[in-house]
């Protein structure tokens, strides 16, 4: 039997967040976990996150966004985090429950031990909001690194070079990899060669047995989705996260069928790796695609307007 569970990475602006210590007392007493607790028969998991952080800390949760939901198979039990990251609540956090709780940052040393079934949720939670898909082979190749650059000094983090027809290609990977570099940014290459990282297409994910082996410098896998098969074999094989769509109609995919927020919500649901919208999306869609449960947006001409 699987026990629910609601689990709150609490998140302030400065990229802080909390971390409490299970008490005395408790199972795996002294170890640290993102703070929540068991979902009660028949009660939505949003609802159990609402109630364990006011008995918990004292504080009422005004936003808090759907995000990933890992299993795991402790000695005593096996339990399904169903992770929401809280981004807004009312009142100061308290130890209700005489825990200890830390305000952690991912760039420092990280409280230890950590709960097992939380430490895998890390790596996701490093990936930044915006996923950026280069298009030279629409706006030209020195315009196109033109706007990494100018994008990549205010903040972006985490970039796709996708041009696979552009004669210019090896250059956009060889500038835009130094620019990220530079800016402490990650840089993954459609189909390879890998910088950072690979994005597979769908077809590419589905001819894939396992996650391919990394090589150097090589750390990030992911994949282009459209179904629930796709998705799941993502998940089976151990990519670290998906772009899924397309959620409005796009240039780039012309007559592709269109999920819309419903179809992407239904299909991300339950996602153990983080899942990116895409298609015909811009940076105002960010909230409603965070309350569809997305990690956050991977945008082609979205990300270079």
């Amino acid at each position: 039997m699987i026990a629910d569970v609601a689990a709150a990475v609490i998140e302030r602006p400065d990229g802080s967040f909390l971390l409490a210590q299970r008490p005395p007392g408790k199972v795996y007493a002294g170890w640290w976990e993102f703070p929540g607790g068991k979902v009660e028969a028949g009660e939505p998991a949003e609802h159990a996150l609402a109630r364990e952080l006011r008995e918990e800390l004292a504080i009422d949760v005004q936003t808090a966004y759907p995000w990933i939901c890992r299993v795991h198979v402790y000695e005593h039990a096996t339990v399904r985090l169903n992770f929401f990251r809280v981004t807004r609540w009312r009142g100061e956090p308290q130890a209700r429950e005489n825990q200890r709780f830390v305000w952690q940052r991912l760039d420092a040393p990280i409280a230890e031990p950590m709960l097992p079934a939380n430490a895998p949720v890390l790596a996701s939670l490093a990936l930044p909001l915006e996923y950026a898909i280069t298009d030279a082979q629409s706006i030209g190749a020195a315009e196109q690194l033109s706007r990494v650059e100018a994008r990549m000094k205010e903040g972006l983090r985490l970039v796709q070079v996708r041009d696979k027809e552009n004669w210019e290609r090896k250059r956009l990977i060889y500038v835009v990899t130094c620019m990220a570099r530079q800016y402490g940014a990650r840089v993954l290459v459609n189909g390879g060669p890998a910088a950072d990282g690979i994005h597979f297409s769908a077809e590419q994910l589905m001819t894939l047995r396992a996650r391919p082996a990394s090589g150097p410098g090589c750390t990030l896998m992911a994949a282009s989705c459209h179904t629930v098969d796709e998705l799941g074999h993502a998940m089976a094989i151990g990519l670290d996260f998906v772009v899924l769509g397309p959620v409005k109609p796009t240039r780039s995919h012309a007559g592709a069928a269109v999920l819309g927020w419903d179809g992407f919500r239904r299909i991300a649901d339950g996602a153990s790796i983080p899942v990116y919208a895409i298609g015909g999306l811009r940076p105002g869609d960010l909230d409603e695609a965070r309350r569809a449960g997305a990690h956050g947006l991977a945008m082609i001409s979205g990300s270079w307007r």
